[in-house]
């Protein structure tokens, strides 16, 4: 089989969705092609638009083979999110979004049920962070869904389920806080069992696993070649982390960025995860699995931003140094290596909007040192997504961390790693651009700022 030169990424963000062409011989993207994830009010609780965003791909689709050609389809997803499939394979139910508060008025139930931190590395999350909280708020406020699933399939393969018509699910999606898995056996949880799912979650493969081909129908819709290859799919983050992981040895970790900032953690120190802090055990492309942490940095971002351009310059960096703004944690409460801090601006909230730029800059890259620390990271940081682009946020994590930090040059982020699903052999890695430690005060500031947290 010839490899595959022109991948397209099926990209389901929380904020985002996005169709990204890949060449994979440069891993550039050639294309890329994005609509907003609007959250639908409901009947019967907010759910993702599945049929909006399915309409949006197949008509990219089509541009995209069209105007390039297409060799093969990926897929990669945000995590905490599941679906609950028919015998027919249609929905069960619509697919909950993971920020609505329903499962936290059944938190002290499912507490009592849910598997500890030592065997599924998940740790404890509000609304329906962790997917076994959703499904059990879901069974229990719907007594009717249990005995009309046949099939639980995490998010990146509802997609390729739709694409190719094989339910699957992936081991990074199950190993993403879902409380359903046991990332060191490599099986699923306890509280499988416990739900009532024996049997329902569907097998779980390897992201890179060749899943299936586009259905006839699909084809002729979207002048696809028939027998386009779909493989299986990967969590968001893993993406990420996947082209690093066939690039390099020794430690080093990568921080993907977009609606949630992740930290995956490979060959650090050995640590002790504190799920307090919103550290949880990832489980990469290769089954292995992987100390992590995470906060909504890009969440906080729009918070703090409401939208403005950049526009900060090195005069509003001295000029924040002189008077010693400072953006305390935490923005978005609730995740996070500080969950239950409540933000504050220390001496007083700047007035000018690029000194509040560049503080938040900073914040987000102290915040990410943190969760570099509780990992036990050891060697460079390699930045994914749109942070690899702000220069406070990588001048600040390379002055807080003491090591280099490495820029990504990749749009999207996860793209290219969902591409490299369907590498065969080496690919040519990608230069980074390097940040290293310069300037002092900026170690004094960050010093300082983790004094006052």
């Amino acid at each position: 089989m010839t490899a595959p030169q022109h991948i397209a990424v099926i990209d389901i963000g929380k904020t985002n969705v996005k169709l990204a062409l890949v060449d994979l011989a440069t891993r550039a993207e050639v294309a890329v092609t994005t609509r907003a994830n609007t959250v639908l009010p409901g009947p019967p609780y907010p759910h993702f638009d599945t049929d909006g965003h399915w309409a949006f791909l197949l008509d990219a689709l089509a541009r995209f083979q069209r105007d390039h050609g297409i060799d093969a389809i990926s897929i990669t997803t945000h995590g905490a999110c599941a679906a609950l499939l028919a015998a027919d394979g249609t929905l069960a139910a619509p697919v909950l979004d993971y920020e609505h508060p329903g499962p936290d008025t059944l938190r002290a139930d499912y507490d009592a049920i849910r598997p500890p931190f030592a065997e599924t590395g998940s740790a404890r999350l509000p609304m329906g962070l962790n997917v076994g909280a959703q499904l059990f708020w879901q069974f229990q406020t719907d007594p009717d869904l249990l005995p009309r699933v046949a099939h639980l399939v995490t998010w990146p393969q509802y997609w390729a389920h739709r694409l190719t018509g094989i339910a699957a699910t992936d081991v990074t999606s199950l190993g993403c806080h879902t409380d359903l898995w046991n990332p060191y056996a490599g099986r699923p949880s306890a509280l499988v069992q416990t739900l009532g799912l024996t049997g329902r979650i569907a097998p779980a493969r390897r992201s890179g696993d060749l899943l299936g081909t586009i259905l006839p129908a699909l084809a002729a819709q979207t002048g696809l070649r028939p027998g386009t290859p779909v493989a299986c799919g990967i969590h968001d983050s893993n993406a990420s982390l996947l082209p690093h992981l066939l690039d390099r040895s020794g430690p080093f970790s990568v921080v993907s960025t977009g609606t949630w900032v992740v930290v995956m953690t490979m060959n650090g120190a050995p640590v002790t995860l504190n799920p307090d802090r919103d550290t949880l055990v990832n489980v990469n492309a290769l089954g292995q699995p992987v100390p992590s942490a995470r906060f909504m940095g890009g969440r906080e971002y729009e918070l703090i931003r409401a939208g403005k351009p950049p526009l900060a310059t090195t005069a509003d960096a001295d000029s924040v140094l002189t008077q010693g703004f400072m953006l305390l944690p935490s923005v978005q409460t609730g995740s996070g290596p500080f969950p239950n801090h409540p933000m504050r601006w220390h001496p007083a909230e700047p007035t000018a909007d690029a000194a509040r730029e560049v503080s938040l800059g900073w914040y987000l890259a102290l915040m990410t040192a943190e969760c570099l620390a509780i990992t036990g990271a050891l060697g460079p940081a390699i930045i994914e997504g749109p942070f690899a682009r702000n220069p406070f946020f990588r001048d600040m994590l390379a002055a807080a961390t003491g090591r280099a930090v490495l820029a990504s040059p990749s749009q999207t982020g996860t793209a290219v790693g969902a591409a490299l699903l369907f590498a065969q052999g080496a690919v040519a890695p990608v230069p980074l651009a390097e940040t290293v430690p310069a300037d002092p005060r900026l170690v004094a500031y960050a010093r300082d700022w983790r004094a006052r947290v």
